[in-house]
Parts: structure tokens; C-alpha cells; sequence
């Protein structure tokens, strides 16, 4: 082989090495942006999807109580806006590929509402009563 043939390769496969590497999903969810995409879980401070949403793309043991430090509703200009979402979530969108449970108390205790994969529904057992949910 010639030195350009083999400087053509290399810097061939370089490039499509690079290439591989720095592609990124174009459909990755962006957890915490009050939009509730695909791979998310998320709960709504009105019923049947209503008002403001708190999007999570993990387990969450407590949402806790007050701000600063409390998961809060996201979307701006929507009922519920900037609330904390413990105690006020009344319905939940499962944007996720398995069943994930809302929680009465924190740590994923007490009474339970299972939202199945794919599943949009108002929350019975938690509902304006939660405090945590499990993927």
C-alpha cells in the first residue's frame, strides 16, 4: 500500500469512529422540563392530565414538602405551576415500558396506585395524598 492509501484509511476510519461515538438519541427525554415525553413518568396537578406536570425519569423515595427542596410543577402558566407536587398530584401519565407505583407515604409505603406501562389515569388510592413513587 501507498502512504496516501493508508493515510485515506486511516483518517476514514477515524472519522467514523468519531462518528459512532458522538451520536446521541434524537428522541432522549429531558427529565424536569415540565414536558412529559417518551421514557418518563408523570404526575399532574389537576385530574385527567390537567394543569401543570412534574416529569421524572427516576424513583423517587420523597418529593418533599416545601420549596426550596421539594420536586415542584414544572410547566409554566398551567394550575399548579411551581406547587410541590407532595400531596397534590391527582393524576399520572406512565410514558415508561414497565408498571411504576405511586406511593402514600414516603419510601414507597402505604396505600398504592400502580400506573401500567403506557398508562394515563386519575389517581385513586393516592389521590392529593402521595408522597413518592417507585419505576
Amino acid at each position: 500500500m501507498t502512504k496516501g492509501i493508508i493515510r485515506t484509511t486511516v483518517a476514514a476510519a477515524a472519522t467514523v469512529a468519531f462518528a459512532a461515538i458522538s451520536v446521541t438519541p434524537a428522541s432522549a427525554a429531558t427529565a424536569r422540563n415540565g414536558i412529559c415525553e417518551v421514557g418518563e413518568f408523570c404526575l399532574y396537578w389537576g385530574q385527567n392530565r390537567s394543569g401543570s406536570v412534574s416529569d421524572f425519569a427516576t424513583s423517587i423515595p420523597n418529593y418533599g414538602d416545601n420549596q426550596p427542596t421539594c420536586y415542584e410543577y414544572k410547566t409554566p402558566n398551567l394550575p399548579g405551576y411551581g406547587l410541590c407536587v407532595k400531596n397534590n398530584a391527582t393524576s399520572a401519565w406512565n410514558r415508561r415500558s414497565s408498571t411504576v407505583t405511586v406511593y402514600f407515604n414516603s419510601n414507597y409505603g402505604g396505600a398504592s396506585d400502580p400506573v401500567g406501562a403506557g398508562q394515563a389515569r386519575d389517581l385513586a388510592s393516592t389521590y392529593a395524598n402521595n408522597a413518592s413513587h417507585l419505576l
